[in-house]
């Protein structure tokens, strides 16, 4: 492939002199080979003992990625059309892009920020890590991308998540100080993705380092105001340029002497630099070119925490209690006697409303005032006013988010992986249901339809039919 000129000698002097010669022929030819596919079997949804029998159901084997749980190479084949794609079941995710969420070692209640995070691949994974506690802030200032983004999400069953629509430099002000962890998959100039992408290699002489070195020092600066004590920044690029990548990093430790690079020699198929920065080389390994580094902020997380107490007071509005109440009462039809349990509380401490829209938040609304915001926690569906009374609708994402064991057996309708209903029902036709599947499920409500194991979306019983609630923004075709 054609290559920018000053692109081959820039890394030309750089394989020169870090004395790695004799490496620069096959980092060329690499060029020439097909780039790297990969998915991220999601562990919201999936065990790790179950990753080779579902992939041997896709006719494919399990070729894990090391540096990432639950990763695999795959062949360039259409796995987004796959019905456990569609259930969010796995992810599809070029492999080296992988590496960062692994490497920010997220735990469950912390407060995360994902800085720049559409399409959602590192989004996803934070997600997956969080176990649905604490928060994960997704920011993405494209408005166009922060849709796709929402849909990856939602596809996930991501729950304690806000999306926003923001330029960093507005969220600052509501979160001084706020996050445990924060991730920076920083504009870069793409030089990773010249394999993958035909248009990235015009796309760098248009705009080049020059370009996004001052956005990234910006977007850092950003970081390290909005992150606590004690917290860590993973920033990370798909360029080889070192003032994106090493000198960046150099630059920002100089002006921030309470920052260390946390080194990851446990990765043995990354490289590594003298001061712990990681790079993935097309020609040293599975994947595209990637850079990234851990830093840690010194200081002591304090005992108390407000943050994670405070919550939206419950009003005492009439058409807030009632909405609660029709909510409350779906769920009640919908869940399991365990999953009751567990859900139904929650109801009651973070139960938002906005017009119609129901929304579940596990922290105050305040802390995204006068900030663009895309998603608002977890969002169950609406309440609409009808003839016989209000009626709770549920959205796509209620039943996504949800697994087997929290739903109720007569709201539960598995078919079989290769069950031609499947098919039917993602490109949102009505299906049939036989005498077995009518008898043991409710009629005329709700059920939730799953491959298998894996909740798809919603439909409506009635007698033998299933009305489809598959949104049709979502359909296949």
């Amino acid at each position: 492939m054609k290559l920018p000129e000053s692109f081959q000698q820039r890394m030309h002097e750089y394989f020169v002199r870090k004395e790695l010669a004799s490496e620069e022929p096959e980092f060329w030819s690499s060029y020439e080979k097909e780039p790297w596919h990969g998915i991220r079997w999601n562990r919201l949804k999936i065990a790790p003992s179950e990753y080779e029998s579902k992939m041997k159901a896709m006719d494919l084997s399990y070729d894990p990625v090391s540096w990432c749980e639950g990763g695999s190479y795959t062949p360039d084949i259409s796995l987004g059309r796959e019905s456990y794609y569609h259930a969010g079941a796995y992810y599809i995710q070029e492999p080296s892009a992988m590496l960062p969420a692994s490497v920010l070692g997220t735990k469950p209640g912390e407060f995360v920020l994902d800085m720049c995070a559409a399409p959602g691949g590192k989004a996803t994974r934070i997600a997956e890590d969080l176990r649905g506690e604490g928060l994960l802030v997704a920011n993405e200032i494209n408005t166009e991308r922060s849709r796709a983004l929402l849909r990856n999400l939602e596809r996930a069953g991501a729950s304690n998540v806000v999306i926003l629509n923001e330029n960093p430099k507005n969220m600052v002000k509501n979160f001084e100080g706020f996050f445990d962890r924060i991730i920076i998959d920083a504009p870069c100039s793409g030089e990773g993705m010249f394999r993958r992408d035909a248009f990235a290699p015009k796309s760098w002489e248009k705009f080049g380092p020059a370009s996004c070195v001052p956005i990234q020092k910006e977007i850092l600066g950003y970081a390290d105001r909005m992150l606590r004590p004690g917290g860590h920044i993973v920033y990370s690029t798909c360029t080889f340029c070192e003032d994106e990548n090493e000198n960046q990093i150099l630059s920002f430790l100089s002006e921030h002497a309470d920052y260390e690079i946390i080194a990851h020699p446990e990765l043995a198929e990354v490289s590594h630099d003298e001061y712990g920065m990681m790079r993935i080389w097309p020609h040293r390994t599975r994947g595209e070119g990637h850079f990234c580094v851990h830093l840690h902020k010194n200081g002591d997380i304090e005992s108390s925490d407000k943050r994670k107490t405070e919550k939206n007071p419950a009003s005492t509005n009439f058409t807030f209690v009632k909405a609660r109440e029709c909510f409350e009462a779906f769920m009640k039809g919908l869940l399991s006697e365990h999953a009751k349990e567990e859900y139904l509380p929650k109801i009651r401490t973070d139960f938002v409303l906005h017009k119609d829209k129901v929304h579940m938040l596990p922290v105050s609304e305040s802390l995204f005032r006068g900030l663009k915001v895309v998603k608002m926690g977890a969002f169950p569906g609406e309440i609409k006013e009808t003839a016989k009374g209000r009626v709770f609708n549920p959205s796509q994402a209620l039943a996504l988010e949800l697994s087997k064991e929290q739903i109720s057996s007569s709201r539960f309708l598995s078919l079989k992986r290769d069950d031609e209903r499947l098919q039917r029902y993602l490109r949102c036709e009505t299906i049939m249901l036989n005498e077995e599947e009518q008898e043991a499920l409710d009629n005329g409500e709700y059920v939730v339809v799953a491959c298998e194991e894996f909740p798809l979306g919603f439909g409506k019983t009635q007698g033998s039919t299933l009305k489809n609630a598959y949104p049709k923004a979502w359909r296949l075709v």
